[in-house]
């Protein structure tokens, strides 16, 4: 094998590695290669992205090979991180994020019965976000899974508890999904615009 296929291997390996990273070894053994071949080719795989100006870097922790971000690229990931844009959530995912936030605990299918479409991929957004988790299992037939907000949640929306939760009209029987759906959105556009003022121009 050579060198141009090996790194091209290992930056794929490194990326789907995470942060747990791999060693020489772990890659060589992979890779069928030898040591030596592989730290050459990590090392000569540094340099490039390097001396390329690229997003990543290839650092050593621990004994393993990871790929990380640049430092001095911080500011923006914490930006992507704490400052999520209305425009980040999906009506879809926004409207289930409702559903979950006002009547948790609650199953899949409770949510598909409120919103009457299936919720599966809004739920899968919603979880890799962080802005929801599993919190038990129910008491029914198959044991589903319950949903609840998260930590992430409440700082998101920069609520100090569930109980900030901005409140439907009086007369809202509790099910005015829409009402809900715009509170967040409200709530959400308001964070960000907090947010937006206190960073310096």
């Amino acid at each position: 094998m050579d060198y141009k296929r090996l790194k091209s291997i290992i930056e794929g390996l490194l990326f789907l590695a995470g942060e747990d990273g791999l060693s020489a070894k772990q890659i060589a053994e992979i890779t069928e290669q030898r040591t030596d071949f592989v730290n050459g080719a990590v090392e000569e795989l540094r340099q490039e992205l390097a001396s390329h100006e690229r997003g990543l870097q290839v650092v050593q922790i621990a004994g393993n090979y990871r790929l990380a971000t640049l430092p001095d690229h911080a500011p923006y990931f914490e930006r992507l991180a704490y400052s999520p844009s209305r425009a980040s959530l999906s009506q879809a995912a926004l409207e289930t994020l409702s559903i979950i936030a006002y009547r948790q605990p609650i199953t899949r299918v409770e949510i598909e019965e409120i919103r009457g479409v299936k919720a599966e991929r809004a739920i899968h957004t919603l979880t890799n976000k962080d802005l929801i988790q599993e919190v038990g299992r129910a008491e029914a037939v198959g044991r589903p899974i319950l949903y609840g907000t998260t930590k992430s949640f409440l700082e998101t929306f920069g609520l100090a508890s569930l109980q900030e939760l901005p409140e439907p009209s009086a007369q809202d029987n509790g099910d005015n999904l829409e009402e809900e759906t715009q509170l967040l959105f409200d709530k959400l556009d308001t964070r960000q615009l907090t947010i937006d003022e206190m960073e310096p121009s």
